[in-house]
């Protein structure tokens, strides 16, 4: 029942031996990175989500007009389309991304925001055509926001592919149903840089997996997945 109200999340990424996720000294030909979207294929999501510096690239850098008058703009969902085969979804609590368009492609976009966003960020959203959602007053509320995702858009399968810090804080609320890992054939060997989960300092959420497949990929790389045991998950 819980889950019924909320999408399906598998956590889809390309981690190192080690389980680093930053890419770019790995120098890892077009060809391998191409299995990474060959796989996310297969899950048929309806939708995607990243964090807002991994957005940027696709977001652009539109400016954000300052207005002159008007009424304040409440702190209400804003939803440009509903009808979207896919939705592209940033999770950008201060609401720093200056979108261009609301689209990336024919992906409809859809952004995280907290309600200590400006009045003149709103309406440019609302200009852009770019559906918002209020996860939180100061802090996002991830369970609240996936029911919202699910409610409003009738997401039922999103695929998390975001930086250690989201992808650890879904793990901690027990929000990811399946990990999918393709294993780069690479030992990062860094100290300090973003893992597959960073929950926060200290100890993290212990979350008990069980395999379901596995398979060698193009370029030495292995394809996981691996279903979370919910039992065995904290509450």
């Amino acid at each position: 029942m819980r889950r019924a109200k909320r999408p399906y999340v598998i956590c889809h990424m390309v981690p190192s031996i080690d389980g680093r996720i930053v890419t770019t000294r790995w120098k890892l030909s077009s060809r391998t990175l191409s299995e990474y979207e060959r796989t996310a294929e297969t899950f048929d999501a309806d939708a995607w989500m990243i964090g807002r510096i991994s957005m940027e690239p696709y977001a652009g850098k539109a400016k954000v007009p300052v207005r002159k008058s008007g009424q304040p703009i409440p702190r209400t969902d804003f939803i440009a389309r509903r009808d979207a085969e896919s939705y592209a979804i940033a999770l950008d609590p201060s609401g720093k991304l200056t979108w261009k368009s609301g689209s990336i492609d024919d992906e409809h976009v859809i952004t995280i925001l907290t309600e200590q966003v400006s009045d003149d960020y709103l309406a440019f959203l609302q200009s852009k055509g770019v559906s918002y959602l209020f996860g939180g007053k100061a802090e996002l509320n991830l369970k609240r926001v996936l029911e919202k995702l699910r409610k409003d858009f009738g997401i039922k399968r999103l695929l998390l592919e975001g930086g250690g810090k989201i992808n650890g804080s879904f793990l901690a609320e027990d929000l990811i149903d399946e990990l999918s890992v393709l294993v780069a054939p690479i030992a990062d060997g860094s100290i300090g840089t973003p893992s597959l989960f960073d929950a926060g300092e200290g100890r993290g959420p212990v979350r008990h997996l069980k395999l379901v497949s596995s398979e060698l990929r193009k370029g030495d790389m292995l394809w996981l997945k691996y279903k979370v045991r919910k039992s065995e998950s904290k509450r």
